[in-house]
């Protein structure tokens, strides 16, 4: 063996071999933990170069995503429609906004099994389905596709005879209710909170839908199927609540067989309203779009852990002041803080009532602002903004002092305000506004003015100005059911149920008793019951989080959290779905030091729950969740 002198050290070959391999293994294990660092764990065939990985390289990836051109369907439209062309057109858009590369297929693409490469197949408004071509499509389900359809899928057949519901049915896990009639222009459509495909968007808002395609109207009857949202409109709609939600769902996804379904009973064109509407529907698209690819979704319930809603016990001390003793001892054995709104002069007849009252929550302001007798009226308008700042600031002078205590809410004795409520409202330190006026949503607003903010929180449910003044309605056991409507949609909703209570009605000695019953069956169905100072404070921490998820690798999801706003956020739960069947869950950071998280997750289901305390103002956090996957 050849011996050489280096800089006066002897050297041999065994020596530079030695060297070389220990130089190569070093190389890959740091080359190692540099994927493992930014992929989490990983199969080594999941990174070296496949014939899939080659030819996407060298001939462009393969379109993920199909859309079913059926000239089935357009066979049964007027001649010179061009209602599917249009419909493509903006599903082709959408799909655009997300970067995601599709091609259109035809009927006979589907009817020939040609599908197994798309990841999802959009089938906008394809009413004519052959028998081969519905058959092909459960197969492409059962077998881990997914199917994104609007409208009545299958309703046809491929020679435009009516089929009837049979393919929804089966596949969907609904039942035809009605369609809607074109006789009115739009119809509210109303969105459910608290789920991956409805992320982002405020529960219980109110998405305006043309009636022009009839859109259509379900009931879902199969576990496996979840309603989002609902057509059923309370406040005009004739019917028993409960069943006319359950009966009225617009949206629907859920699984059939290994694969996923998102279903929408009306059409992508059919999104009409402001800026808004087309802001929210474009979030639902692409929540959904993110579901059934199997991406990664995170958000932020509406409320704190463990509750499915929230509600505000709110009496208005208006006439027969004193009847408000009569459910003081209720909410006392309840455990119960109330929001009280007093008008000033009221309190200020009436101190020792005040100091009581205050004692079982917290006082707000009732203030004459004035009136509009319609949206439209010219004449009898609102007070101007230098009358509305100075009777709130009066109202905020005089019941602190008289109260010992500090008012941060409001609630206009009409029901109604304008911008310059708003501006005069925040001008004199108030936190909150409680309103009949209708908004876009079932959950607080925050309104934001220079540096300054302001929540408001809208009427939700029917009061006993309803329910007992217009309707009659003397038995408390009929009161509590309407309440118990309402408070059923609420929850259905996930929003918040405002139980507003006038002194001279709800409040007399005959009606208090109904008080406990809703307030036993709001505890009973997991409702936050809070002060509306409390659920300001929560909603303002709250509309300050952002949240980014992003798939990292095949089993890691990259979690960032960011606080912009001034105040520690702590108690925070982020919903993560993971879009993937999971176990032995472990959560790591970026850096070094970062403070962590707790989480909790039940192996082999896809949701993981991640707690954070002690954001501070200005902070970002990235934690990367790794798992392993539950194949069944």
């Amino acid at each position: 063996m050849a011996v050489k002198k280096l800089f006066g050290i002897r050297i041999n070959q065994f020596f530079f071999f030695f060297s070389g391999i220990v130089i190569i293994i070093s190389a890959i294990l740091i080359y190692y933990f540099i994927l493992r660092g930014i992929y989490g764990r990983f199969d080594t065939s999941e990174i070296l170069p496949n014939s899939n990985i080659i030819e996407d390289f060298l001939f462009g990836k393969e379109p993920e995503v199909a859309i079913l051109y059926s000239k089935y369907t357009e066979n049964t439209l007027p001649v010179g429609s061009t209602w599917l062309n249009d419909n493509i057109s903006t599903w082709k858009k959408f799909l655009d906004n997300l970067n995601l590369k599709y091609e259109i297929i035809s009927d006979q693409k589907i009817e020939n099994g040609d599908y197994k490469k798309y990841k999802l197949i959009v089938l906008p408004g394809t009413k004519s389905l052959s028998e081969k071509e519905a058959l092909q499509l459960k197969k492409y389900l059962e077998n881990g596709g997914s199917v994104f359809a609007t409208g009545g899928i299958g309703s046809y057949s491929n020679d435009g005879k009516w089929r009837g519901w049979e393919f929804i049915n089966q596949v969907f896990g609904v039942q035809f209710s009605h369609e809607l009639k074109p006789d009115e222009f739009s119809k509210i459509h109303t969105i459910c909170g608290s789920l991956p495909i409805t992320a982002n968007i405020p529960t219980g808002f109110p998405l305006k839908i043309a009636t022009w395609d009839r859109p259509m109207a379900v009931e879902v009857l199969d576990p496996r199927t979840t309603q989002v949202s609902f057509w059923y409109n309370y406040r005009m709609d004739d019917g028993l609540v409960r069943e006319e939600i359950k009966k009225s769902a617009g949206i629907a996804y859920g699984n059939f067989g290994k694969g996923r379904f998102m279903w929408m009973g009306f059409e992508l064109n059919s999104i009409i309203g402001v800026q808004e509407d087309y802001i929210y529907f474009e979030r639902l698209f692409n929540n959904s779009i993110k579901w059934l690819m199997y991406f990664p979704i995170a958000y932020v319930r509406d409320w704190p852990t463990g509750y499915e809603a929230a509600a505000i016990v709110a009496p208005v001390l208006t006439n027969d002041v004193n009847n408000i003793n009569n459910i003081l001892p209720i909410m006392k054995n309840e455990g119960i803080s109330a929001t009280f709104f007093v008008d000033p002069t009221i309190a200020e007849n009436n101190k020792e009532l005040i100091r009581k009252i205050s004692s079982y929550g917290e006082i707000a302001a009732l203030v004459d602002i004035g009136y509009l007798t319609s949206i439209n009226d010219k004449f009898n308008k609102l007070n101007s903004y230098a009358e509305q700042l100075q009777k709130l600031n009066s109202a905020k002078e005089k019941l602190e002092k008289i109260s010992s205590s500090s008012v941060s809410g409001f609630l206009p004795y009409y029901g109604l305000f304008d911008q310059n409520t708003l501006n005069a409202v925040i001008n004199s330190n108030y936190k909150y506004v409680l309103t009949d006026s209708l908004t876009d949503r079932s959950v607080p607003k925050t309104i934001i003015r220079g540096d300054k903010r302001i929540v408001t929180m809208t009427k939700t449910a029917r009061d006993d100005y309803e329910i007992i003044r217009d309707f009659g309605l003397t038995l408390p056991e009929f009161q509590f059911y309407t309440y118990q409507e309402d408070l059923d949609r609420v929850l259905f909703e996930g929003g918040m149920y405002i139980l507003k209570l006038h002194t001279e009605y709800q409040c007399r000695s005959d009606y208090a008793n109904v008080l406990r019953d809703v307030l036993k069956d709001l505890k009973k169905k997991k409702f936050w019951i809070a002060t509306a100072t409390e659920i300001q404070k929560w909603y303002e921490k709250r509309d300050y989080i952002e949240i980014k998820a992003d798939r990292r690798g095949k089993t890691r999801v990259a979690l960032k959290v960011s606080n912009p706003g001034i105040e520690s956020i702590n108690n925070l739960v982020i919903d993560l779905d993971l879009n993937d069947y999971a176990q032995n869950i472990t959560i790591g950071s970026e850096i070094i030091g970062t403070k962590t998280a707790s989480v909790k997750h039940t192996a082999g289901s896809q949701m993981v729950y991640l707690y954070i305390d002690d954001l501070k103002p200005g902070e970002s956090r990235q934690y990367y969740i790794d798992y392993d996957q539950v194949n069944f």
